[in-house]
């Protein structure tokens, strides 16, 4: 205002001198007149501008007191709770609604928050917030202390499409060439099991092949917190382009179907292990390589350091697991009346894993080891049609699932709207589009329910 005031001073006394060598008195005092009201609008604007400004500061006075404590290796609830100042009672009363309304009973070292909220620092905890998970939280309601009522809280996800392409780089690998386009890991590992299905990605890999993946990824507060499921992958394989689109049936069943409308999935994987090089292939003789002298190689084997997991190939029933002198430790697999799968030389069996035991495809069975007539640690993986050894790179496996005449159509109009899609965001990969923006699909709750749970781990 003082700076103000100053200006104002040396313009008077500029123009009054003007005025004076012009002679001209009615003029200097016209002036004077004006400059005088403009003085007086600009101190009501300052007057008027600074009331705002001390709201504005009363308004953040006593702000909410957080006290943030992250949950540790060793850590208790009781522990937790107790280092807060409450009683024993009051613990044991929160303990007891946590499990009954928020089904909440096991703290997670470095992934859950509590969150002790004071009206001002020093003042009794009004509330406890507990985040648990990157999509629900639990608030308990410090004020009624008779109830210590919890309320379990989901946070809406914003999901949106991401679209990435690469090309296998020279001397590279799908992975590594995958990673350098931009692709998350975790997306990365769900396209190796669906491509596992029709690619051998030992022998079906050369430099120069495109490959694309449209998926999801999970947004709160405008923030990503996770990646979903993959929507389409597209990969020039040596066979011919492999493409897979998801599509949810009217049941609430969802799958991954070929650009035919064909089932993509398969009853058996060729090749278990995700990305294990081929050391020995199918053949009719070959020189073994601890007896010295050429015999039936009735499987495939793959490089795979001891301990690593063998997931079962497909679903099926346990109808052997033992130890021979060739085999070493082994696994054997009853699929249905046509398939059998075999996993030799494991270092050891899987928990829980015994004759008659069903498995679910992917399921753990074993770990890769060098029992038996074995040179060094690796999987030798066997599948058996109609009783006969079949090569697992070449057989023709049959589909899971297909669509039938009713689907069909449903499927490539969703079809086409994933390839618009894809178009876009090849054109402008900054371009948001929402998952809420594809025609909607009758998603079950359960599997939906059970594929978050997964999505949050990527």
């Amino acid at each position: 205002m003082k700076k103000a005031k100053n200006i104002m001073k040396k313009m008077t006394a500029g123009v009054v001198k003007s005025c004076k060598k012009l002679g001209n008195v009615h003029v200097l005092s016209r002036i004077i007149l004006g400059i005088a009201a403009i003085m007086a609008v600009i101190a009501v604007c300052v007057v008027v501008c600074s009331k705002p400004a001390r709201q504005a500061v009363m308004e953040v006075v006593n702000p909410e007191h957080h006290t943030v404590i992250e949950v540790k290796s060793g850590d208790s609830l009781s522990k937790i709770l107790s280092a807060q100042g409450f009683s024993i009672n009051d613990i044991n009363a929160i303990s007891k609604n946590l499990k009954k309304d928020a089904d909440f009973t096991t703290l997670r070292a470095g992934r859950d928050k509590f969150d002790f909220v004071r009206p001002k620092e020093g003042e009794p905890i009004s509330k406890i917030v507990i985040e648990n998970g990157p999509w629900n939280r639990i608030e308990i309601d410090c004020e009624t202390r008779d109830t210590w009522q919890c309320q379990k809280i989901e946070i809406e996800r914003d999901t949106r499409i991401a679209f990435k392409e690469g090309e296998i780089a020279k001397g590279s690998s799908f992975y590594l060439s995958a990673m350098d386009a931009g692709m998350p890991e975790g997306i990365i590992l769900d396209v190796y099991d669906l491509l596992a299905f029709e690619m051998d990605f030992e022998r079906d890999i050369r430099a120069g092949q495109k490959f694309y993946v449209l998926y999801e990824e999970n947004f709160a507060n405008d923030k990503k917190v996770d990646n979903g499921r993959v929507l389409a992958v597209s990969f020039d394989a040596l066979r011919g382009n492999v493409q897979m689109y998801r599509y949810v049936k009217a049941n609430g069943h969802s799958g991954y179907y070929d650009a035919q409308g064909n089932g993509a999935i398969k009853s058996l994987k060729r090749t278990p292990i995700n990305n294990a090089k081929i050391t020995s292939k199918f053949s009719g003789g070959r020189k073994h390589p601890v007896l010295g002298f050429t015999r039936a190689h009735k499987g495939v084997d793959f490089r795979a350091p001891t301990g690593t997991p063998i997931p079962a190939a497909g679903a099926g029933r346990v109808i052997a697991r033992s130890f021979n002198r060739g085999h070493g430790n082994f696994v054997k697999i009853r699929h249905n009346a046509t398939y059998e799968t075999l996993y030799a030389h494991m270092s050891k069996f899987a928990k829980g894993v015994n004759v008659g035991t069903m498995v679910r495809q992917g399921q753990i069975i074993g770990y890769a080891g060098s029992t038996g007539l074995s040179t060094g640690p690796h999987l030798h993986y066997e599948i058996i049609k109609n009783g006969v050894h079949v090569n697992p790179m070449t057989v023709k496996l049959p589909a899971i699932d297909n669509l039938d005449a009713k689907e069909k159509p449903l499927f490539m109009e969703r079809k086409k709207i994933l390839e618009e899609k894809i178009a876009v965001l090849k054109n402008n990969p900054k371009q948001i589009i929402r998952v809420s923006d594809l025609v909607e699909q009758p998603e079950n709750k359960t599997e939906n329910k059970s594929e978050n749970k997964k999505d949050n781990k990527k």
